[in-house]
């Protein structure tokens, strides 16, 4: 059994305690209750860091998890710091909290010891501005938390080699045999790459992915979800470079301390970017791209969420290791359009440099590394909008009201139609923007710095001033997730078909057939379901998918977030499209009430009965250049397409769809036969890893709804 396989097992054990990460944040707190925010914020995090117990498993060669959280306390001690803790509130998603791409390379260059420095020079520059004073001192007081953090790891492996020793003193034979003598080396690694960073910068590959690995398990600590690790290829790669050179490492080993890593992240969304292209347009992928795909593929656990950045230049070889880890089942990695996001992101008037360097957060969502307050998104239920046309401004099933926009009967050619529902989209973005300020903005700015998170972002520590209150070099952005691409271009395409082209049903029959849910309207529901249908290459009705994206991109491009940011659009939303179809009325593409809306931007399953080519060919018609966001196209192929000369196809497939402007495509290759087997009997499939949607998941967690969407995907041969 490999090291990371026993990790994983060790990671399942019951700790012992109570998981009380609150129960630290307030032993800080109340050093000073009455403290400005700024210092208040800090001292939590400092006991935070400084005061949890390090635990260091058995297996661990790069140290950290949040079994330091754990502790035995008397329940009342732990019940009344959580009231209090939870008193004092913090920020949320929405409220741009976590997913966040920290600059790790800029920590690896100088150190935490050297971002202290840093940190001091600034309130030099500073010195006559109390307020930025007070928050450099809070980041001060964070980053010196995170040293005792340190600091009590390395001591902590000191003293469970010691303790070993001790305990083998009495051996007679005077000899450390076999696991004891592999137990002691391994801790005397984990505590000497310690000292190393709290010395000042690593200088080894595994002293770098230590340093990156507490950064992240310390944002865990603090209770943040979806932080990215962003470009690891890049980023790490002068430090693997240098450890091969040297020959102080095989690839072997890198990948062994990735592993390590890797196998811990199977229940968050951790979003590693490999791969892209820099401004002269040459390919990065290099060595340390490929043993991180290695580790992956080997952990084979629902994390880390791997993303793919494609350029047209992507080594074949290189493409083919990817789609082979795709087609164990794993789904990953995800395969992102460069060209597509750096053309999106281009719009928004970044620094070419720092557009080049752009990763993904969460599941897709394209981010600047490092340079932006973290992220937050939200559902805009496209087909609901529908609804209004047909019902006065009402949706009864939905409980909401639209624009009441006159009987539909009143409506007498297509293009009217469209300018009705182009009324209730952008009325319906207004609304859905003002709802979204109101709740981003809700919040007192300065009540609420992140001390920690801000020491991850440029400028913070250069202009004294807190990530989400001037700090970052740009401001924030938010994503707004337009459901149901294939949802609405197959409700319009059979309303023009039916109604307007061949005269077979009125406006008013369609009206009533939503309204009874298509009883007794099969006929009509049948003519509706047989009209063309986006995803088989058919203008018809792919010409409202491009209308789509083209209008609401216009849309959403009139608002602004709170310090002046864009509000991207995103064809994708995880699993959403399930839920929002379980509030939205019937819809005109002969779609029953409660069944999910299409997914992402993927054609509606079931209806793209023309091949791959022509789901190709359709999905790329939109322009994904102006969804800045990122968007997810699922797809489902049989597990003979990932071998010999099927691969061969498959791939020249993927690279003639991001030729012609797709943006991400995503890839199941599980069977039917094997998701209906572990739907009955999931005892015997607990390790059966699928791709959802912008993420992994064990199949047989999943609800049975999101079970039943992954396996209605139609199956290309």
């Amino acid at each position: 059994m490999k090291l990371f396989q026993m990790l994983d097992q060790e990671l399942k054990k019951e700790p012992a305690g109570t998981y009380a990460p609150y129960y630290y944040r307030y032993l800080g707190y109340k050093e000073k209750l009455s403290a400005s925010p700024a210092v208040f914020r800090a001292n939590g995090i400092y006991a935070l860091f400084a005061q949890s117990r390090p635990v260091i498993l058995k297996n661990e060669l790069i140290a950290g998890n949040l079994r330091c959280l754990y502790c035995e306390k008397e329940p009342l001690t732990l019940e009344y710091s959580k009231k209090m803790t939870e008193t004092f509130g913090e920020r949320t998603f929405i409220t741009n909290k976590d997913h966040y791409a920290p600059d790790y390379a800029h920590i690896l260059r100088v150190g935490v010891p050297g971002m202290i420095k840093e940190i001091d020079a600034s309130c030099e520059k500073y010195k006559e501005d109390a307020d930025r004073i007070e928050t450099l001192r809070a980041m001060r007081h964070a980053l010196c938390g995170f040293l005792q953090m340190i600091e009590n790891y390395a001591a902590a492996a000191e003293a469970a080699k010691s303790a070993l020793l001790n305990g083998l003193a009495g051996d007679s034979t005077g000899d450390l045999a076999g696991d004891a003598a592999g137990d002691c080396d391994r801790l005397q690694f984990i505590a000497d790459n310690c000292r190393a960073l709290l010395a000042g910068a690593p200088q080894t590959f595994a002293q770098a992915l230590q340093l990156v690995w507490f950064c992240h398990n310390a944002f865990l600590m603090e209770g943040r979800y979806a932080m990215a690790l962003g470009r690891m290829d890049q980023y790490l790669y002068p430090f693997y470079e240098k450890d091969l050179r040297d020959a102080a490492v095989t690839d072997g080993q890198v990948i062994e301390l990735l592993e390590n890593v890797f196998i811990r992240l199977q229940n968050d969304v951790v979003n590693i970017c490999i791969g892209g292209q820099n401004p002269a347009g040459e390919c990065q992928v290099n060595g340390l791209s490929r043993c991180i795909l290695k580790a992956v593929g080997n952990c084979n656990v629902p994390g880390p969420n791997l993303s793919l950045r494609y350029t047209q230049n992507t080594p074949e070889d290189f493409l083919d290791e990817c789609l082979k880890t795709i087609g164990t089942g794993l789904g990953y990695p995800a395969l992102m359009n460069d060209d597509v996001n750096i053309a999106a992101l281009k719009k928004y008037g970044y620094a070419e440099e720092d557009i080049y360097d752009y990763c993904m957060v969460g599941c897709i969502e394209n981010f600047i590394t490092g340079k932006q307050p973290p992220w937050s998104d939200g559902r805009f239920d496209t087909p609901r909008y529908l609804d209004y046309i047909f019902f006065n401004g009402i949706s009864k099933t939905n409980q909401s009201v639209g624009l009441d926009t006159g009987d539909v009967e009143q409506i007498t050619s297509m293009e009217e139609f469209m300018a009705v529902f182009e009324k209730q989209l952008a009325a319906g973005a207004d609304e859905y923007c003002g709802l979204f300020f109101k709740n981003n903005a809700s919040i007192d700015q300065t009540y609420y710095p992140e001390p920690f998170l801000s020491c991850f972002c440029q400028d913070c520590i250069g202009r004294g001033l807190d990530i989400n209150n001037g700090g970052s070099i740009y401001p924030s952005v938010h994503g707004a997730a337009v459901m149901g691409i294939a949802t609405t271009a197959d409700s319009l395409a059979a309303i023009e078909k039916v109604v307007f082209v061949d005269k077979k049903a009125t406006l008013t029959d369609i009206r009533h057939a939503l309204e009874a849910d298509f009883e007794g309207y099969d006929e009509l529901r049948q003519l509706l379901l047989e009209a063309p249908k986006y995803g088989n290459n058919d203008p018809f009705a792919d010409k409202y998918a491009v209308w789509f994206v083209d209008y609401l991109a216009e849309q959403f491009a009139k608002y602004q977030t709170r310090d002046g940011g864009g509000i991207y659009i995103a064809a994708a939303a995880n699993t959403s499209n399930i839920y929002a179809g379980q509030v939205i009325n019937a819809t005109p593409d002969g779609r029953k009430r409660g069944e999910p809306l299409s997914d992402a931007a993927s054609p509606t399953y079931g209806r793209d009965v023309r091949g791959a080519t022509a789901v190709i060919n359709s999905i790329s018609k939109p322009d994904y250049t102006k969804v800045a966001c990122g968007s997810v196209v699922n797809q489902k192929f049989s597990p003979s397409m990932f071998e010999g000369d099927k691969l061969i196809k498959l791939r020249a497939l993927i690279r003639t769809y991001f030729k012609k402007g797709g943006q991400e495509i995503q890839i199941n290759s599980t069977s039917r036969q094997v998701l209906q087997d572990a739907m009955e009997h999931p005892e015997a499939y607990q390790n059966l890893v699928v791709r959802v949607s912008g993420f992994s998941a064990f199949y047989v967690t999943l609800e049975k709804a999101v079970q039943l969407d992954i396996l209605n995907r139609t199956q290309q041969e």
